[in-house]
């Protein structure tokens, strides 16, 4: 079984906490998937927003148009991001204790998101030239991430998840975690054990365990907490270190692309 290892699914998120697109290839850059959380809703004082405190968040969809953001929620007309550009104003923003110089996008795009989330927000953007380093006790000088929790890459394996639906009364989907790559043709939780492999010819390093925060237990379609579970099956067997753990950080050693099918191959 582990010689037949393949890319099932691919997603990036390119607001962090909003909804995330469904792929079938796409290129790496230097921070990991291409677009992938590029963007980020903050406070007006500067402190990122997630699902974790506003759940709502969850039903803003997104997409990809010619290089565009575009943002579209059910109830609202679709309002196209502007460019960032280099002349765009700064910001100082904190996300999980880093500080970034992130670029203010437009006030047309904070009256937008204000407007849905019913709260005031900016909409700000990591610009390629600044490098927000990996935690290095995981990580080497130089390798970064966007907006992120704190590695470009999350890899879970369908079996994993299925696995966890045998033991749920109610199954859920992949949407709960947010991966970027969900791979299948692996045991389930095998992930765990990813060191140093490829997808196709891109070498890739697995550098830590996802420790899940209470996100999985937001409903993506209802945008807001829908009782206890995954958490509370996770805890039963994959708690340690006062952690919940779920999906392998990933960091990839070298930029490219994937694509759907690509097979996953281990290194010796």
């Amino acid at each position: 079984m582990k010689n037949n290892i393949r890319v099932s699914e691919l997603f990036i998120y390119p607001v962090k906490s909003l909804a995330g697109i469904p792929l079938e290839s796409s290129d790496l850059d230097n921070m990991g998937l291409q677009y992938d959380r590029r963007w980020m809703l903050v406070t007006p004082d500067g402190k990122f927003m997630s699902q974790r405190s506003t759940p709502k968040m969850a039903l803003i969809n997104t997409a990809i148009e010619n290089g565009k953001l575009i943002l579209s929620t059910e109830s609202k007309t679709s309002h196209a991001v502007a460019a960032a550009t280099n002349d765009s104003a700064k910001m100082d923003v904190v996300v999980w204790g880093d500080n970034v110089k992130a670029s203010l996008v437009s006030k047309e795009s904070d009256n937008w998101l204000s407007d849905v989330l019913g709260l005031a927000c900016h909409l700000v953007y990591i610009p390629d030239d600044i490098v927000r380093q990996c935690d290095l006790d995981f990580s080497k000088e130089g390798e970064r991430t966007g907006f992120a929790d704190g590695f470009p890459i999350l890899i879970v394996s369908q079996e994993s998840l299925n696995d966890l639906n045998q033991r749920l009364e109610k199954s859920i989907d992949m949407r709960r975690f947010r991966p970027n790559i969900v791979i299948s043709g692996y045991g389930a939780y095998e992930e765990d054990n990813l060191k140093n492999f490829c997808i196709d010819e891109l070498p890739m390093k697995g550098v830590k365990l996802c420790s899940r925060c209470p996100m999985p237990m937001i409903d993506p379609d209802l945008g807001k907490r829908a009782g206890n579970e995954p958490m509370a099956t996770l805890s039963t067997y994959r708690k340690w270190d006062n952690n919940i753990f779920f999906g392998m950080n990933v960091i990839h050693q070298k930029q490219g692309s994937i694509k759907v099918g690509d097979k996953l191959i281990l290194n010796s």
